[in-house]
C-alpha cells in the first residue's frame, strides 16, 4: 500500500510520461517533482476534474497504480519551453488565447452564411414566383436556426 505507484502523465500531443510516486504524495509534490519551476503553469485533470487543491493526496483522490492524469501547461508570454512535451501541450492554447483572430475558413464561415442568406432573402422578396411555400418555410427555418446559433455563440 505504501510502496511506489506508477502514474501515466498524458499530454495534449498524446505523449506520455510515467511518474513514480507514493500514494501519500500531494498534487503539489507531483507537480514540483516532475515540473520543477513550472508548478503554477501546470494543470492536472483526473477523471474529468481539475485538480486544484495542491494539498490533496493522491490516495484521497483515489489515484492508484497505472492511472492516467492529463497534463496541460498554460501559456505565458515570458516562459521558455524547455522540453517538446511542454511545447506541444501549449500549442493549442497559444492560438486560441490570442486577441486577434487569424483569417481562416472558420472565421469566414459566419459572414459567408450571412451573405448567402441575404442573397436568398433578396431573391425571395423580389422574385416571389421562384419560391414555393415549402421553400419559403425552409428559408425561414434556416434563418431562425442560424440566428439561434449565432446568439448562442456570440451573445454571451
Amino acid at each position: 500500500c505504501s510502496g511506489l505507484i506508477k502514474i501515466r502523465l498524458k499530454f495534449l500531443n498524446d505523449t506520455e510520461e510515467v511518474a513514480e510516486v507514493r500514494p501519500e504524495d500531494t498534487v503539489g509534490v507531483l507537480k514540483s517533482k516532475y515540473f520543477p519551476g513550472q508548478e503554477s503553469q501546470m494543470k492536472f485533470i483526473y477523471r474529468g476534474q481539475l485538480l486544484q487543491d495542491q494539498g490533496q493526496t493522491l490516495r484521497s483522490l483515489r489515484i492508484t497504480d497505472n492511472c492516467v492524469i492529463h497534463c496541460h501547461r498554460t501559456a505565458t508570454a515570458t516562459t521558455s519551453l524547455p522540453d517538446p512535451t511542454a511545447a506541444a501541450a501549449t500549442t493549442p492554447t497559444t492560438t486560441t488565447a490570442s486577441s486577434s483572430l487569424p483569417l481562416g475558413a472558420g472565421n469566414l464561415l459566419v459572414p459567408a452564411v450571412m451573405v448567402v442568406l441575404a442573397v436568398f432573402w433578396y431573391f425571395r422578396i423580389n422574385y416571389r414566383q421562384l419560391f414555393s411555400a415549402p421553400a419559403t418555410v425552409s428559408l425561414i427555418g434556416v434563418t431562425v436556426l442560424f440566428s439561434f446559433l449565432m446568439f448562442g455563440m456570440y451573445g454571451q
